[in-house]
């Protein structure tokens, strides 16, 4: 096991929110990042969970699963794979193990209502929680990283004519909604939909837009239950955050902002 049992049960670990392109190269300098804070790829143990596309052929979560093993064996980790596709499979003890003794989860992409769906209350959930609350890495990619917030939506399940419907997410991060592949948001639900689901978050929240082959990474947690955390955001392209206004600030890559999601 890596580094992170010894961090602390009060410390949660790193945190990275991916816009897209999990386990492609563009994203190999901020895995061996986030590796190295667990003690480094040849310590870590990496679980990939392609929960998320549990509702897709049968096809897709095997090829999420694939392309992790892949890509962690490349950077040098040990990685392993672990085939939750529902809520039974979520509750499933064959699946423990290897969550306990994580130092690294990654939630590839699909539907974050159905992630959310899945894990929610489940054994596998309180796993995860539990290594995340004690140093392990937790990421998400696009509806992966969607479902960690405190509240998320559906950009394609948006109607012109439909209230955005906010769901309860899993609450890792409780004050955040976050908009993946957000340099095409655009193109998926238009300008006017876009505009009407930022005014329509509850008070409180921070609406995050992270684009396509970028990830917004916190590092280290934030000093204090109502501190703000230091984030930075990594990969070829930005990040967008909406004031209580709506007025948007985006920090290119590189840039360090500080934000309290939690």
């Amino acid at each position: 096991m890596g580094e992170s049992g010894e961090q602390g049960r009060d410390t949660p670990g790193p945190v990275a929110l991916v816009g897209s392109g999990e386990y492609l190269p563009v994203m190999e300098e901020t895995d061996l990042a986030l590796l190295e804070r667990v003690g480094g790829p040849a310590q870590a143990r990496v679980v990939v969970v392609p929960t998320a596309s549990g509702l897709e052929h049968a096809d897709s979560p095997r090829r999420w699963m694939s392309m992790g093993l892949q890509h962690f064996k490349r950077l040098g980790a040990q990685v392993e794979a672990v085939a939750i596709l529902n809520h039974d499979d979520a509750d499933d003890p064959r699946w423990l193990p290897p969550l306990e003794a994580a130092d690294f989860i990654y939630f590839s992409g699909g539907s974050p209502r159905h992630l959310v769906q899945s894990l929610a209350g489940t054994r596998a959930w309180e796993v995860v929680r539990g290594r995340y609350e004690a140093g392990a890495v937790l990421a998400g990619c696009s509806a992966g990283a969607m479902a960690l917030g405190g509240l998320t939506s559906s950009p394609r399940a948006m109607s012109a004519d439909q209230p955005v419907a906010w769901l309860p997410a899993l609450g890792v991060l409780p004050r955040l909604i976050m908009f993946p592949h957000f340099d095409r948001v655009v193109h998926f639900i238009g300008a006017e939909l876009l505009e009407r689901a930022v005014r329509s978050a509850p008070p409180g929240m921070t609406l995050l837009g992270v684009d396509e082959e970028t990830a917004l990474v916190r590092l280290s947690p934030a000093n204090g239950a109502a501190g703000a955390a230091g984030w930075q955001v990594m990969g070829r392209r930005g990040v967008t955050v909406f004031g209580a206004d709506g007025h948007r600030t985006t920090y290119g890559p590189g840039a360090t902002l500080s934000l309290r999601l939690s």
